[in-house]
């Protein structure tokens, strides 16, 4: 990949570190936005699968591997859409992470940034958080309060793409 970062012309070697910039700038990002917006608590598990589903948005979005601070704006809007509630998110981010890890292996190079985009997937995927049950019947009798309401386990994308498109709204 592009961003990542090597001592050398020839790759890593002989223990080298490869730093993973490419997620770790879109990492950053994403939590700029989410703590922008003020959501939620940055300590708590929603701001990880909002961060998590952001970060794969944007990491997954760049196609070309040009991320940049100057872009950032005008790449808003193509991350709306993509975490958009209408949008086959979850299918796009397998597809997309399937094509970067044919590309990793026919390269012959590891890729630290698909890696932790790997991790990130994988923790949305198989995490499930206490939420709010968004699908509940209006004015079921349900008590006022938002704690007090109808809550169902979510995989945790599922709770953090929304999240993540509200942050990026709200920005």
């Amino acid at each position: 990949m592009l961003h990542e970062s090597r001592g050398n012309t020839e790759g890593p070697s002989g223990g080298e570190l490869t730093v993973p910039m490419a997620w770790l700038y879109a990492e950053y990002i994403a939590d700029e936005l989410l703590r922008t917006g003020d959501l939620m608590p940055p300590a708590s598990f929603e701001y990880r699968a909002g961060r998590d589903a952001l970060a794969l948005t944007i990491f997954l979005s760049d196609t070309r591997g040009e991320l940049s601070g100057i872009r950032v704006v005008s790449q808003l809007e193509t991350w709306m859409s993509l975490t958009a509630y209408d949008q086959p998110w979850q299918d796009w981010v397998g597809e997309r992470m399937a094509h970067l890890a044919a590309y990793a292996v026919a390269s012959g190079e590891p890729s630290p940034d698909l890696e932790l985009a790997d991790l990130a997937w994988r923790w949305l995927e198989e995490t499930e958080l206490l939420a709010p049950d968004l699908d509940a019947v209006p004015g079921g009798g349900s008590p006022l309060g938002e704690d007090d309401g109808p809550k169902v386990w979510t995989a945790a994308w599922r709770l953090g793409l929304p999240l993540g498109h509200l942050a990026i709204q709200l920005f």
